[in-house]
């Protein structure tokens, strides 16, 4: 069976992932990022899919809104890192915080997390994470 629907590009997906993840930070509403830009919250959908590829001028004015450069919205992008530019390094670690940051746990725990004022509770915090958490060594 041959399907006609053509994959989204894997920069667009990537660069709607970050809309979506920076978006998530801020606790914005995809109706809410819909409305600053004069366009429907299906829209942002579309975009954060990758179904819709973001034009220049629609990304500056994303970036603005969510107050990242446009350069946020192509960290890690597939394809980006060569031997030559990252040298001996590893995945980047921005992957990891991009995955971690779009899940729903992710999310929740950060947004708990920076609201802890005291800075030794949240030491002791990571200290328990760390200490739940297993090694792959």
């Amino acid at each position: 069976m041959v399907e006609n629907k053509k994959k989204p590009n894997p920069i667009d997906i990537h660069v709607g992932s970050r809309v979506r993840l920076r978006r998530n930070m801020l606790s914005m509403s995809q109706e809410k990022l819909g409305e600053s830009l004069g366009i429907t919250f299906q829209q942002i959908q579309k975009y954060e899919k990758g179904t819709n590829r973001v034009g220049a001028s629609r990304l500056q004015a994303i970036a603005t809104i969510l107050g990242v450069p446009v350069s946020f919205f192509f960290d890690a992008a597939p394809g980006q890192e060569s031997g030559a530019s990252r040298g001996l390094a590893e995945d980047s670690p921005n992957l990891y915080v991009a995955d971690f940051m779009n899940s729903s746990e992710g999310l929740q725990l950060n947004r708990a997390f920076v609201k802890i004022a005291d800075a030794k509770v949240r030491r002791k915090v990571i200290d328990l994470v760390k200490a739940l958490a297993v090694e792959d060594d």
